[in-house]
């Protein structure tokens, strides 16, 4: 075993056999060390304001999980200066997902289906200053920009779930008014006939 500083590793990935495997995996490198794993972006980001989370070096995140998604963590970590690097570790290969964890600071961009080796040589990379995005994504990551404001973004994602308008702007303390209003926007914006319609459109595309 060398001498080398570890790398610190937070981990958030909501499918608990998938996480405990990344871990086992990161684990075993003489080099790379696990401190803390979650199922949830928003635990995440709890730990990372914790006194703790000042020591983590690398958030490696899912996208798509409860309460707080990867990019969404990822955007509070960017905002708040966090001095750890973010590399997103997801299935899903859309550009739209792309475009937005880099503009939210992201400097990693692996598939799950990644061979281990090459997640490895990313965390290092990273560490390093360097920037690890998946080839296969390149190509068309510029190709469409996403249409819609974060407010937008918020009320669709909600209204993908099944609530109601009411139930929305209850979640997001707004006015039933305001809600359509965004609603319809995003519907506009999405050519899209309803707001169902609106959501999977954005969903496709990576922009929820």
């Amino acid at each position: 075993m060398n001498n080398k500083k570890a790398i610190n590793i937070l981990l958030a990935e909501d499918q608990t056999m998938l996480r405990n495997a990344l871990a086992t995996i990161l684990d075993l490198e003489d080099n790379l060390q696990v401190v803390h794993s979650c199922a949830t972006g928003k635990l995440a980001l709890e730990y990372m304001h914790s006194e703790d989370g000042a020591k983590v070096d690398i958030v490696l995140s899912d996208i798509e999980m409860p309460d707080m998604t990867g990019l969404e963590l990822a955007q509070h970590l960017f905002e708040t200066k966090a001095r750890s690097h973010t590399i997103i570790l997801t299935t899903f290969a859309r550009s739209g997902y792309l475009r937005r964890a880099m503009d939210s600071g992201v400097k990693g961009y692996l598939l799950k289906d990644s061979p281990s080796h090459e997640l490895i040589a990313a965390i290092h990379k990273v560490h390093q200053g360097g920037a690890a995005i998946a080839p296969e994504l390149m190509v068309g990551s510029w190709m469409e920009k996403d249409p819609l404001t974060d407010k937008e973004r918020r009320a669709l994602r909600l209204a993908k779930d099944g609530l109601s308008t009411e139930d929305i702007a209850s979640k997001l303390f707004l006015s039933t008014g305001t809600v359509r209003n965004y609603l319809s926007s995003a519907s506009n914006k999405l050519n899209a006939k309803n707001r169902i319609e609106a959501a999977r459109i954005a969903h496709q595309n990576g922009w929820l």
